[in-house]
């Protein structure tokens, strides 16, 4: 079974519980956040899907092109890492155009791609995917099957669907975009496993085992921040939930990236795609 590999490639200040106590100079860490990444990819000479954040393009077109001219895809996280509630369409619709110039400005290639700030594609949101296709999008990656504070869509498909715009959940075979939602497992309830940090929290062998049960029916994807893996992250000084879910296991998170490398196959959202339905 192929899976798909995400890497979202934005600030370490874009997590929704740091955004109140930003200081007022912000250090820019992508460049060294990202190269263990890129490393332990060579190693394993894995393929993986890039969600590039307009802003992070804007001040490192280099680093988008390192890694596009590596074989990677490059996909869209549109430009300010504002949720799409927080934007509304008209703003939402700016920041794609800007985006899909820009990235292709450095790569030559219209990205096909997208990932919503904060897996914020719901029903409120849903007017999205218009703009997606308007845009030449072919696929987006940002439902997310479970419910918490700040994101998701429990009863949203937990397979690759073409989501209709009359009511995300629903499945319209006839569907422009093609939805890949965020790997879950359902053990009673669906169980979070598809990265960030629920691949920080989860016990690697659960990980293990949760894609090895996924993968009976249907591929997984997985995704991280180059932030959530490097060890000088800046610490700063937040209430005790906020501090947990954004620091938690941060210096073993690149580990578990490689032992999942080591024992599962995973490409790029495009090539996972291809295998699983006649899209393109």
């Amino acid at each position: 079974m192929i899976n798909a590999l995400v890497v979202d490639l934005e600030h370490w200040h874009s997590s929704e519980f740091l955004t109140k106590y930003l200081p007022e100079e912000l250090v820019d860490q992508v460049p060294e956040s990202v190269r263990p990444i890129l490393d332990l990819l060579d190693k394993h000479e894995t393929k993986a899907t890039f969600a590039v954040l307009g802003s992070v393009a804007e001040q490192h077109p280099e680093l988008v092109k390192e890694i596009y001219d590596k074989g990677h895809e490059i996909a869209s996280h549109a430009w300010s890492h504002k949720t799409l509630h927080k934007l509304g369409k008209d703003a939402f619709e700016v920041e794609i155009k800007k985006s899909v110039e820009l990235l292709r400005s450095i790569t030559g290639e219209q990205p096909i791609g997208f990932r919503a700030p904060s897996f914020s594609i719901d029903n409120t949101t849903k007017w999205a995917f218009e703009v997606l296709e308007k845009f030449g999008f072919k696929y987006d990656a940002s439902v997310f099957p479970i419910k918490t504070m700040l994101y998701g869509l429990p009863d949203a498909p937990v397979h690759i669907y073409r989501p209709s715009i009359e009511d995300v959940t629903k499945d319209n075979p006839n569907g422009k975009i093609i939805e890949f939602p965020m790997t879950v497992l359902n053990i009673g309830k669906n169980i979070p496993l598809a990265g960030g940090f629920y691949l920080r929290v989860l016990p690697l062998w659960f990980l293990r085992y949760g894609i090895r049960e996924v993968n009976k029916e249907r591929p997984a994807i997985i995704y991280i921040h180059p932030w959530e893996t490097y060890s000088k992250t800046p610490r700063l000084k937040v209430p005790l939930f906020s501090r947990f879910v954004t620091y938690y296991a941060i210096n073993s998170a690149l580990y578990k990236l490689e032992a999942l490398l080591s024992e599962f196959n995973f490409k790029p959202i495009r090539d996972t795609i291809k295998g699983e339905c006649n899209y393109y």
